[in-house]
């Protein structure tokens, strides 16, 4: 009882972040075993009688020693034990914070990052329910994501909130939150029908470089206690974490909303020069025809009708592919390599062309390319199928994707016909491409080379650098793949 008593007034256990404990535990080392003495002697010469002299006195001072220094001993090392346990607690909190920051910060699609969020938040303070509320810029609720709760029973909620009661009072003022009961809260404003019953609540901000961009909300701890100082103190953390995923998330949305009006521009570019080329094609072809007929040379008219057929089947088939191309292009979120393996699949299926695909990463090279490197390499595929299609007379292209000193090497070989690329001619037909190709491959710092010669078909090789230390990957590496 009086180790006990010593210990709960003389050193409290603090949370992480306190250096006052240890100064305690010193002066208690010196203070106590000083004191000890001096209440040894008060007693030797007030209290025992005088005629306790001799080895009995001794022996009895020996023994109220030996107790006291057990006692002291017992208490310091209980208060070391109570101290390396709550540094082990303290620990293994920092271990699952770091855990559950390297999980949100591991995905760059803002839902997807958001719902990693308020489940990991969740588990990582263990409560029964979460909410993260995403803020517009207008102040308002942008999105509201649950977790603990099935999708039935948010349905069965209704439409988010608002903003009002006790969410709005975090949402405007950005701090933090911490109740037992939440009915007792004057701005309390209940719960709408269907809503599971909730009594404690724990709220922090999502704050980026002091603005609230978000709130998090934890009800109902697992094992039945109330929310404490640790455990907001742990949120708030996570939360900080969380604010640099969510940053990091808009932003990558934002790179990928301008790669694509960039792309877009691009195309459009592209589009009008080939439409002026194969107009201007056609109206010269049409007119030779004419000419041709109204002279009465049927053959040579006849020739450029054909001719003109053949214009209008290549427009046609350019038309499909860039529509293929931009449906493509759209379902990037899945990554290169995916969208690259699905565009072959549904050329093949669309032109009749064989395509053998190699690919062999480890991920680390490929996952690291920037969005706007990502859309690059795959419209540098595209274009070079499209070639192989409308020039080569193949019908079988290789394509091969490798990862090779920290960037991403793509090669598309096929066996057709050739030309030579110094002094080629154009054909009737006008044809685009190649320089395209290179100029996407210097827009992103790497560079891109073709090899051909007559009646020996055409290699088109590619480098993209990759942005290695932009992300990092976790877990274990993926393997490499071959498909054929």
């Amino acid at each position: 009882m009086i180790r006990r008593w010593i210990e709960d007034r003389t050193l409290q256990i603090p949370r992480a972040g306190d250096p006052d404990s240890l100064v305690r535990l010193k002066w208690l080392a010196i203070l106590a075993p000083l004191l000890f003495l001096v209440a040894l002697e008060l007693v030797r010469q007030v209290l025992l009688p005088s005629t306790v002299e001799g080895w009995v006195g001794y022996l009895l001072l020996l023994v109220v020693v030996l107790i006291g220094t057990y006692l002291f001993a017992q208490m310091i090392f209980s208060v070391i034990g109570r101290m390396q346990d709550r540094l082990a607690q303290q620990n293994r909190e920092l271990w699952l914070l770091h855990q559950a920051g390297l999980d949100v910060t591991s995905a760059l699609d803002l839902e997807i990052v958001l719902q990693k969020v308020v489940e990991q938040a969740r588990e990582l303070v263990g409560a029964r329910y979460g909410a993260l509320s995403l803020v517009q810029e207008g102040g308002g609720i942008e999105a509201f994501l649950t977790s603990g709760i099935t999708a039935e029973q948010r349905e069965a909620i209704g439409p988010i909130p608002r903003g009002r009661g006790l969410l709005g009072l975090v949402l405007h003022q950005g701090e933090r939150l911490r109740l037992d009961d939440l009915a007792t809260h004057p701005a309390s404003a209940g719960f709408p029908p269907n809503h599971p019953p909730m009594k404690s609540l724990l709220a922090v901000p999502i704050l980026v470089q002091d603005n609230v961009v978000g709130n998090l909300y934890l009800t109902e701890k697992m094992d039945g206690d109330s929310f404490n100082i640790s455990d907001e103190d742990t949120l708030a953390r996570f939360a900080t974490q969380a604010a640099l995923a969510i940053d990091n998330a808009r932003l990558h949305r934002q790179v990928q909303a301008m790669a694509i009006t960039e792309e877009r521009g691009r195309l459009a570019r592209e589009m009008h020069d080939s439409l002026a080329q194969l107009l201007g094609y056609v109206n010269t072809k049409a007119q030779a025809a004419d000419q041709f007929l109204l002279n009465g040379n049927t053959e040579r008219g006849r020739e450029h009708l054909q001719q003109l057929s053949l214009a209008a089947r290549e427009a046609y088939n350019d038309v499909r592919e860039g529509i293929l191309g931009l449906r493509t292009a759209s379902e990037l979120e899945q990554g290169v390599v995916g969208a690259i393996t699905d565009f072959i699949e549904r050329w093949q299926d669309q032109t009749g062309l064989q395509v053998d695909l190699s690919i062999e990463y480890s991920g680390r090279a490929v996952d690291a390319l920037s969005s706007i490197s990502e859309l690059q390499l795959l419209r540098i595929v595209q274009e070079a199928l499209s070639n192989v299609r409308k020039h080569s007379g193949a019908s079988r292209a290789t394509v091969e994707l490798q990862e090779q000193d920290n960037g991403v090497l793509i090669r598309i070989t096929d066996e057709g016909s050739g030309f030579d690329p110094q002094t080629f001619e154009r054909r009737s037909i006008p044809r685009f491409g190649l320089s395209i190709m290179r100029e996407r491959a210097v827009a992103v710092g790497g560079w891109l080379e073709i090899e051909s010669e007559r009646g020996s078909g055409t290699v088109v090789t590619g480098y993209l650098p990759a942005q290695v230390q932009a992300r990092q990957t976790t877990g274990d590496d993926r393997e490499g793949r071959n498909r054929g």
